[in-house]
């Protein structure tokens, strides 16, 4: 990609918080509407991350953000992939529903629905509770502040005892190359025995976090049955996630 002297300047200006559209626009001297055409076209190569009103750098490693910030990032393509995985559930279905930020937008999706549901974290565990229907079991024990996720002993004891006929996951990065990454130790853990623990894996993850790896390999590809991405995915690396036999959906 040939990057334009302002989209050098745009990157060179982003950090760890948000940044909006005005203040960048005031900083180039560029429009609204271009600064928000220039992020679009950076995040499609992952060189920025999108979020409400503005933008984030890309730490390339995945390091770990402040859940606000992940929540708030790509707010608009996380409801989509949660609307598109509540076709795939069905009703008396169990299910494992992981923790992370996305997850707790598809566990809003879900609310209501008639299906048996460990969730990872308490977020995920209030939004499915929001409307009668659902049974929503929890791992119990701490739970880490602030994304209020289970630790990894209650959660694999947990695991341990729970078959489900679909999970949904989350990942820090997902590269066919490298595999299902994040930026702990404990979540891959965690996120091997969800795996163990499903007949069929759904990987829910916004299309920017297919151009990213992380340090803590938890799964390749083939350990999926279906990928659920946004519609800024690289083409060229959903046809190997097609060419290893998993079922892609694009959430748009």
């Amino acid at each position: 990609m040939q990057r334009s002297s302002r989209q050098k300047m745009i990157i060179k200006a982003l950090g760890r918080q948000p940044i909006s559209v005005e203040a960048l626009s005031e900083l180039t001297g560029a429009s609204a509407v271009t600064i928000r055409r220039d992020l679009t076209e950076l995040q499609g190569h992952g060189l920025v991350r999108r979020v409400h009103g503005g933008a984030v750098a890309v730490d390339l490693r995945g390091a770990p953000l402040p859940y606000e910030l992940r929540a708030a990032e790509n707010a608009d393509g996380k409801q989509s992939i949660a609307h598109l995985i509540g076709g795939l559930v069905g009703d008396d279905m169990s299910i494992i529903l992981d923790n992370g930020s996305t997850m707790d937008v598809v566990a809003r999706a879900l609310a209501g629905r008639r299906v048996t549901t460990l969730c990872m974290s308490l977020r995920a565990a209030v939004e499915m509770s929001a409307e009668p229907g659902p049974v929503v079991i929890t791992p119990g024990g701490p739970v880490q502040f602030p994304s209020l996720r289970s630790g990894s002993a209650a959660s694999l004891a947990a695991l341990s005892d729970f078959r489900a006929d679909l999970a949904v996951m989350g990942a820090c990065s997902v590269n066919p190359s490298q595999g299902l990454t994040v930026t702990t130790h404990e979540d891959a853990q965690i996120k091997r025995a969800i795996i163990a623990a499903s007949s069929r894996v759904v990987l829910a993850a916004t299309g920017d976090k297919l151009t990213r790896t992380s340090t803590f390999r938890f799964g390749v590809i083939e350990d999926l049955d279906d990928l659920v991405t946004t519609s800024e995915a690289p083409p060229e690396l959903l046809d190997e996630f097609v060419a290893a036999g998993v079922r892609v959906h694009v959430a748009r």
